[in-house]
């Protein structure tokens, strides 16, 4: 019998790697000679770095960036075991972690932070860079990681732009002749679930602003300002992005990473199904184990569950694929129409928050050992 164990992390508990131990061990109890592969997985949000770099047996870098409010902060990034694909999370770099509620502004917050990651796992020689887009503190189109890169925004004096979203309204013209070459080499993958444009109703500025504290006056300054930065992306550029589906994620910085890179947008969990070789792995499993802290009606777009879910039954249709969250929400019946078999929870009665983060990973290897005897029953 094969068994693949694929969970995401189980937030402010486990990472994905080690959520997956705990499953195998209380499934190991009980079924000893069954063949065992741990697949860490993650949506291209938090612990996405974790779980590739895991999952690949690759390695952790670290970086000195500017952060969200330009101060100089120490980040992580990752490079895949094939030693050619660095992986990066903006929020290393530009999350909203480095913000509170009397220092968050959208109008100063940059992803410079982002572009020097990308400019520092350029100089590893990587051929591709994932970006997870998630968690971020900004709101400027991505213009902090194009300068990061080498990118000149100018205003009519031809005086560089400061950082910042708020900026964008003076930019007269983008010069793009020191942008460093070898980002012109590599292929550029965007790993989000967001959809929205980059302006109007939908988009960044109207959508994310608010959570990043943009009031009202400050939500309307940003979307025409990055507004005015599409428009002139595409006359010096070339490229059309304020309406690309994806180009609002991270404050714009996906419509950034559009118009400056080579990059391309892929559903989070679809990239790390691809990058981790997923498919291949339970082509012939018996069981395939998911999971992540909560699963509910929202977990059908695009949570790590369901993008595991139908990655085994596309492949392996008679595969038995079990989901095991910290907390089951409501609707999840659709689930079950999706390709999962099962949910399961793990918390075992009543208790408080803490106390069933604190037991998270003693609670997975639990309720795994009572699935694994239900298993066993039936062979």
């Amino acid at each position: 019998m094969k068994i693949v164990l694929a969970p995401d992390s189980f937030k402010n508990a486990v990472t994905a790697k080690e959520a997956a131990r705990a499953m195998r061990k209380g499934f190991e109890k009980i079924l000893p000679s069954a063949s065992y592969v741990e697949v860490p997985m993650a949506d291209g949000g938090e612990g996405t770095v974790q779980a590739l770099v895991d999952a690949t047996n690759g390695r952790f870098l670290t970086a000195q960036v500017q952060n969200a409010l330009d101060q100089t902060v120490s980040a992580q990034y990752g490079i895949l075991g094939d030693g050619k694909t660095a992986v990066i999370e903006m929020a290393a770099a530009s999350g909203i972690q480095y913000v509170d509620a009397q220092t968050q502004n959208p109008l100063i917050t940059t992803t410079y932070g982002t572009g020097q990651l990308m400019a520092a796992a350029l100089a590893q020689g990587v051929q591709t860079i994932v970006i997870g887009l998630g968690g971020s503190a900004t709101n400027d189109g991505g213009a902090g990681m194009a300068q990061a890169l080498g990118v000149r925004l100018l205003d009519v004096d031809g005086q560089v732009l400061p950082l910042g979203g708020g900026a964008l309204a003076r930019l007269a013209r983008i010069d793009t002749t020191h942008m460093i070459p070898a980002l012109s080499r590599v292929k550029v993958v965007i790993a989000s679930d967001v959809t929205n444009p980059l302006v109007g109703p939908n988009g960044a500025s109207a959508v994310f602003g608010p959570q990043k504290g943009a009031t009202p006056a400050m939500v309307a300054q940003l979307d025409r300002n990055l507004t005015h930065f599409a428009a002139v992306i595409e006359r010096d550029l070339g490229k059309s992005v304020a309406q690309i589906l994806g180009a609002g994620a991270a404050g714009g910085l996906g419509a950034g990473l559009l118009a400056f890179t080579d990059a391309q947008v892929q559903p989070g969990v679809e990239m790390v199904v691809a990058q981790t070789g997923l498919t291949e792995i339970v082509r012939d499993a018996d069981i395939v184990v998911t999971g992540e802290g909560g699963i509910d009606s929202q977990t059908q777009y695009g949570k790590t569950p369901i993008g595991v879910a139908k990655a085994v039954k596309q492949v392996n249709p008679q595969a038995t694929v079990i989901a095991i969250a910290g907390y089951i929400g409501a609707g999840i019946d659709v689930l079950y129409e999706l390709g999962i078999d099962s949910i399961f929870c793990t918390t075992p009665g009543a208790m408080s928050l803490a106390k069933a983060i604190e037991a998270t990973e003693v609670n997975l290897t639990q309720v795994s050992e009572n699935i694994a005897r239900l298993i066993a029953k039936q062979h």
